[in-house]
């Protein structure tokens, strides 16, 4: 397949440089458009080269989805081109119009015959597989529209030709066709009244021609290097999601992606959350079972549902004290100057001020934990109970308020406050 597309790429050369020389002879701007149509066979066939090649090859970790793309960028750069030629056409039939050269017929009518042969032979001859697909899948052009409304009209009188101008022409044949036949038109009138302005008019007929023709192609595969979803298969896919979001186990389906990875094959990812009871694996094999149809590479993310429970700590908390049963939890006030406020009212003392009148015994709202270590064994346990005395070094640190006194100050913090399992509420025994 390889060596018969490069033996029509090396015809193709050599028919494009003779249509060149033949229309620097006969000085036709008409030819020279056509000629432009042989030069977008090239392409073609190096599009098909392409495509022959990406079949051979295998997806790789750097290239995980394959190289079908190589093929859509193939063809999406062919049809560019053609329509920059076809613009140039415009240009130079436009500065002809202010001046017109004199047409010479000697090679005009046998360029037109050797072109339309040549790119109808090779249409014909080589399955441009990426070039198919394209003009089925892409919009009809205008010149397709309307052939279409002649071909209803002629089928209407002999029925036998709908299989071939039905539902619509292949546009590239069609375009081979309808430069053709402006050639031969400008063939004829040049010769019967030397009406060379016609040659002109041939030229921006069949620039606009290509133009149409290639600007549907190349919007299609322009949409499919931008990894946009077709808009035909938009509809099959919401119905599938709501099918997979049916499926036993599945509690959410979301994040769903899907594109056109080359032609005429859908990639796609989605996100699926399931039951905590649920079977990963059998919702994984329902779930590609039913995208499958569509999408031909998927890749689906399932997680579980977590339900998020409460940290019962929120911060960092040291390693000695992890062991709970070791220690005990005090709530504690928090620690403030003389001259600030009162630790039991948050009010401004004064040294010569009574106690206050209202004195709870409870924390305040703000306290923060503090963690002592116990020092009194429990008999047969091997248990830690009861508190650490405290010092005068602790009790000179801001807690001993002149006015209050010290008994006051500690009353809400320790005086009946248990230890954290109750243990400490035993009579009898003295307190260390």
């Amino acid at each position: 397949m390889s060596w018969k597309i490069l033996l029509f790429g090396v015809i193709n050369l050599t028919c494009t440089g003779f249509l060149l020389m033949w229309c620097s002879s006969t000085n036709s701007i008409a030819l020279t458009a056509y000629t432009y149509l042989t030069i977008f066979d090239l392409f073609s066939l190096i599009t098909c080269l392409i495509s022959y090649w990406v079949m051979m090859r295998k997806p790789s970790p750097v290239y995980s989805f394959g190289f079908e793309r190589l093929e859509v960028l193939a063809v999406f750069a062919s049809t560019v081109l053609a329509q920059l030629g076809a613009l140039f056409i415009l240009k130079e039939s436009a500065e002809r119009f202010l001046e017109q050269p004199e047409i010479h017929t000697g090679r005009l009518l046998v360029g037109t015959f050797v072109a339309l042969s040549f790119n109808l032979f090779t249409m014909l001859s080589i399955r441009n597989k990426p070039f198919a697909y394209v003009s089925e899948a892409a919009s009809t052009s205008w010149l397709q529209e309307h052939v279409a409304d002649l071909s209803r009209s002629l089928c209407g009188i002999i029925p036998g030709l709908s299989s071939i101008f039905l539902p619509r022409m292949n546009p590239f044949v069609l375009i081979d066709l309808a430069g053709a036949f402006a050639l031969c038109i400008t063939y004829m009138l040049i010769e019967i009244n030397n009406y060379f302005a016609v040659d002109t008019a041939s030229a921006i007929a069949i620039a606009l021609m290509t133009f149409g023709t290639m600007y549907p192609m190349s919007v299609y595969s322009g949409k499919v290097l931008l990894q946009t979803t077709p808009p035909h298969v938009i509809g099959q896919l919401d119905k599938l999601i709501r099918e997979v979001s049916t499926l036993d186990g599945v509690l959410e389906v979301r994040n769903e992606h899907f594109w056109t990875l080359g032609f005429g094959s859908l990639a796609g990812s989605v996100h699926v959350r399931i039951r905590r009871d649920a079977n990963e694996q059998m919702v994984l094999a329902h779930v590609t079972n039913r995208l499958y149809t569509l999408v031909s590479t998927l890749t689906v993310q399932i997680f579980k549902d977590d339900w998020i429970r409460p940290a019962l700590l929120s911060g960092p908390v040291a390693a000695n004290v992890l062991n709970f049963s070791d220690h005990h939890i005090i709530p504690m006030p928090p620690l403030k100057g003389t001259d600030d406020s009162n630790p039991v009212t948050s009010t401004p003392a004064k040294p010569s001020s009574p106690p206050p009148e209202f004195s709870f015994n409870t924390p305040g709202k703000n306290v923060s934990p503090v963690f002592l270590l116990t020092t009194q064994t429990r008999p047969g346990l091997g248990l830690n109970h009861g508190h650490t005395p405290y010092s005068s070094s602790l009790l000179n640190q801001g807690l001993g308020v002149p006015g209050i006194g010290v008994t006051q100050g500690f009353r809400t913090g320790f005086t009946n406050m248990p230890s954290r399992y109750g243990a400490n509420n035993r009579t009898g025994q003295p307190r260390p």
